[in-house]
């Protein structure tokens, strides 16, 4: 077993090489077969366990290079700020604007992440709730979760009909109008108007059913964007 500084220069050593290591090239390198003692060695550094695999993988957190959700992948071989899955999970609910479904979190451990989010409710460090149709895991801090939740409803398209009676030409007709001039949306009156003297027949009341098909508002040019961009697996 190599000694404590020669440990540490050794284990820099290896992860300038390889930024991610199994126990079996702790082994090798520290020249010992005890995980104690290896162990023993990597606390006198700042590492991290993997997340994903059975946390069988090991870094240095000056060698990962964390995304702004703290995560950072590897070879597909995951690492976290927050440490374990679960601490992950909780950090990531906890921190989104909108709540988060179990597709949203994109851990790539599907069943692992199955049951852990199942334990972590069952624990109460995180709330579900069922909304139109969606699985959404909140905040359990209750001011927290109910912004999460009204942030969330804003999110998900209207649920009204397609407007009655307007083709679907005469709908992108209307839609192209209403968005492609300034910051706001165009009134649903002035839509129609223009329409008319383009020989396009169609209300304002109409004008409005498309709006509301399509979670058009004022202030809004698309409907409400989601709380996080998409995260590759890999990075």
């Amino acid at each position: 077993m190599l000694s404590p500084d020669a440990s540490e220069e050794a284990l820099r050593r290896l992860f300038r090489r390889q930024p991610v290591a199994e126990l079996s090239d702790l082994f090798r390198v520290l020249e010992t077969r005890a995980r104690m003692s290896v162990f023993r060695r990597l606390q006198l550094l700042d590492y991290l366990s993997s997340f994903t695999h059975g946390g069988r993988y090991y870094t240095l957190t000056e060698v990962a290079r964390f995304d702004p959700w703290g995560l950072w992948f590897h070879r597909g071989v995951g690492f976290s700020r927050a440490g374990t899955l679960k601490a992950t999970v909780v950090e990531l609910v906890d921190g989104s604007t909108a709540g988060m479904s179990p597709k949203e979190l994109l851990v790539p451990v599907p069943n692992s992440l199955y049951n852990t989010l199942h334990e972590l409710v069952d624990s109460g460090r995180v709330r579900r709730q069922k909304l139109a149709g969606l699985r959404l895991y909140l905040g359990t801090e209750a001011k927290r979760a109910e912004l999460q939740l009204e942030q969330r409803q804003q999110q998900i398209p209207s649920q009204l009909p397609p407007p009655a009676h307007v083709s679907t030409e005469t709908v992108i007709a209307v839609l192209v109008e209403a968005l492609q001039a300034g910051d706001a949306l165009v009134v649903a009156s002035v839509v129609a108007e223009r329409l008319r003297v383009r020989a396009v027949g169609v209300t304002a009341a109409q004008v409005e059913q498309v709006f509301a098909h399509y979670g058009l508002g004022p202030g809004k040019k698309t409907a409400a964007p989601g709380s996080k961009p998409s995260r590759s697996s890999e990075r």
